[in-house]
């Protein structure tokens, strides 16, 4: 996709988010099963509301797990470390229904095929140096300051939970303003409606975007008023229901399938990593500005079934040349695995502020 003209927006949540807090627990559990058991097989859901936490879904592993330990230690790694925002690590009670993978599914995995059918899309584009489109660069960022803001004396008053949204302008295919931003804030009862949004602006919003490109934006800090009642403790959470905040924020299309909770077999995950790995490389190597990636899959066969490259008219060289770039051998699972290391745990640190743009995961890596 290409934005040439006109307004688009994107969003993200926090990580203190009831449904990233469930996408960082599954990926927590895959990680403990990799950490021990590379060869592991994981498709673990997680879901939570109240006081209750429920770990479910399918493993083939070695790895000896302490569930809900591990689903304590995320709480307080978002900042639930004493209840204060009303998600108490101490008194959480964990619901485990863990049971082996299909044997059906063990065998066609087993020799190589994708654990699953489907189609999984790569993007990139130039308009940030993380070669990612700008609405959901920004939505992130503002979240990633949240949480360094919110482990400070500073920013003792707010929350874990949290959303933000930014709305940029295109002209001819460039951002060129950002028209609107929104933060949405977990907060103390008793900071003034003023003091937040001082706060959320001067330590936030005006540390993050770009002075010449939001000076006169529209700034909606908590809109809905008070939000002191966040995360699990106020609104159930499930993982893989953020689809879009992990990916590019519906500024590029998606297979519709989540990433949290599952090995790199599942070529939900590893398929839509690699295809941004590939999108990516053309564009860091100026062959095109925006270019999209779609595989396909069937479950149990190994080589992809389609491949297609788009530049969208952005690049000297046609998109059917691109092509030749992605050749199947490079997209079996087996192949992604071991090119971008996908046996190790390194997932947990994906479930919040995005799976791409960030320099420190392999898929943002030259190929």
């Amino acid at each position: 996709m290409l934005v040439r003209e006109g307004a688009f927006t994107s969003e993200s949540v926090s990580d203190g988010h009831p449904d990233k807090f469930c996408d960082q627990v599954s990926d927590a559990v895959l990680d403990a099963c990799l950490a021990q058991d590379p060869a592991s097989r994981v498709a673990a859901e997680s879901a939570a509301k109240g006081n209750r936490v429920w770990v479910f879904g399918e493993i083939t592993t070695r790895a000896r797990l302490d569930v809900p330990a591990l689903v304590r230690e995320v709480a307080r790694g978002i900042g639930h470390a004493d209840g204060r925002w009303g998600f108490d690590p101490a008194a959480l009670q964990v619901d485990v229904g863990l049971t082996l993978q299909s044997p059906e599914i063990q065998a066609k995995v087993d020799t190589g095929g994708a654990g699953d059918q489907g189609m999984m899309f790569g993007y990139a584009c130039d308009e940030t140096p993380a070669l990612m489109p700008a609405p959901i660069l920004w939505a992130h960022t503002l979240l990633r300051e949240h949480k360094r803001l919110r482990a400070t004396p500073e920013g003792a008053a707010i929350g874990p939970d949290a959303k933000s949204q930014v709305t940029v302008e295109y002209r001819d295919g460039k951002p060129v303003r950002v028209l609107a931003v929104v933060v949405s804030t977990q907060h103390a009862p008793d900071i003034a409606p003023g003091a937040l949004r001082e706060l959320v602006v001067e330590q936030i919003v005006r540390k993050v975007l770009p002075q010449a490109l939001a000076d006169n934006a529209a700034l909606h800090i908590n809109p809905g008023g008070p939000f002191v009642h966040g995360g699990p403790a106020a609104d159930a959470g499930l993982t893989g229901r953020k689809i879009m905040v992990d990916t590019y924020g519906g500024y590029a299309r998606h297979g519709g399938g989540g990433f949290s909770g599952k090995d790199p077999t599942k070529v939900d995950r590893s398929a839509a990593y690699a295809a941004r790995q590939l999108a990516r490389e053309i564009v860091a190597r100026r062959l095109a500005r925006h270019c999209e990636v779609r595989l396909a899959y069937a479950i149990g066969v190994a080589q992809p079934l389609a491949i297609h490259v788009d530049s969208f008219g952005t690049g000297d060289i046609p998109s059917a040349e691109l092509a030749r770039l992605a050749a199947p051998a490079l997209f079996t699972p087996a192949a992604m695995i071991a090119r971008l290391g996908l046996r190790a745990p390194i997932y947990r640190r994906t479930a919040a502020f995005g799976h791409f743009g960030r320099p420190d995961f392999p898929w943002e890596q030259q190929m």
